[in-house]
């Protein structure tokens, strides 16, 4: 438990290196020009799955590199081709890997930007470690290839780590509505008078915050908080019946909650609604 407890004080101080910050900016601010085109953000943030394609991906060269490192220790002459080949494999399945994580870092801020980069400049260095074990390879340096291959194995875990820490413990790209419940009987939140054509407000119904806009006649309720990264919605903008996060950009259709645009990935919380007595009335969809 000391250990961890060091660990964890390790990774605190690395966060607040605010030197991280000079490189850090600047580069978060070209990946994001990257990114910007629609189809691009909405592919790497794994928008058309409805959940990020970062973790999935990351799989693909854990395992590959994993597996030949295994097969190096234990397989024996036989082995070393499949051995290689999943060298190959996983340097291959690096890249994608790697530009969906620089998709999802750009989006951070702070003591997350700072550590993200230390995440990709230590998954930079396997990706190194690796791709000169298959040169070695390549040139019949066996010996070269594996002791290369297993610092590559070491230098991986690190980056893993730093990988759970940011996702798990600091809550880079988890959907912040997961744990929202909004009333599951209708609930009276504003008068209908209070809200006319094209104009939203924010309302509360039983604990939840909750974003009303009336679009074409009809009233549109939806979760307030953006599924992404928490960013208020009600400070967005609107266009052609959706709502635009008004931090990353994330797009929401109102009739339905759905992802126009990424970096969300998961739809956004729709509430039904109705109009009686006068009364805008709300309750989670079912």
């Amino acid at each position: 438990m000391r250990a961890i407890g060091t660990l964890h004080a390790l990774i605190n101080r690395l966060e607040r290196v605010e030197a991280l910050d000079r490189l850090a900016g600047p580069l978060a601010g070209v990946v994001g020009r990257v990114v910007r085109p629609r189809p691009v953000r909405n592919l790497l943030s794994g928008t058309y799955l409805g959940h990020p394609l970062h973790p999935m991906l990351t799989d693909l060269p854990i395992g590959a590199w994993t597996m030949a490192t295994l097969l190096d220790a234990v397989g024996g002459p036989d082995a070393e081709p499949a051995a290689d080949r999943l060298v190959a494999v996983g340097a291959l399945a690096a890249v994608p890997t790697a530009a969906s994580g620089l998709n999802d870092w750009s989006d951070t801020t702070g003591p997350e930007t700072r550590l993200g980069l230390l995440h990709a400049a230590v998954n930079l260095a396997t990706l190194g470690l690796y791709l000169g074990s298959l040169a070695a390879r390549l040139r019949g340096s066996r010996r070269w290839g594996i002791r290369l291959g297993r610092l590559g194995l070491g230098t991986m875990l690190v980056a893993s780590y730093l990988g759970g820490h940011l996702t798990l413990v600091r809550g880079v790209n988890v959907n912040r509505t997961a744990w929202e419940q909004g009333p599951e009987e209708w609930t009276p939140v504003l008068d209908d008078e209070q809200l006319a054509e094209g104009q939203h407000r924010k309302v509360k119904a039983d604990g939840a915050v909750l974003l009303l806009h009336r679009y074409r006649g009809a009233v549109h309720a939806l979760a307030n908080t953006c599924s992404h990264m928490g960013g208020p919605l009600d400070e967005g903008t609107f266009d052609d019946g959706c709502v635009i996060c008004p931090w990353h950009g994330s797009t929401f259709r109102l009739a339905d909650g759905s992802v126009v645009r990424g970096p969300a990935s998961s739809p956004q919380p729709r509430y039904e609604t109705r109009v009686r007595d006068g009364r805008i009335e709300v309750r989670a969809a079912g």
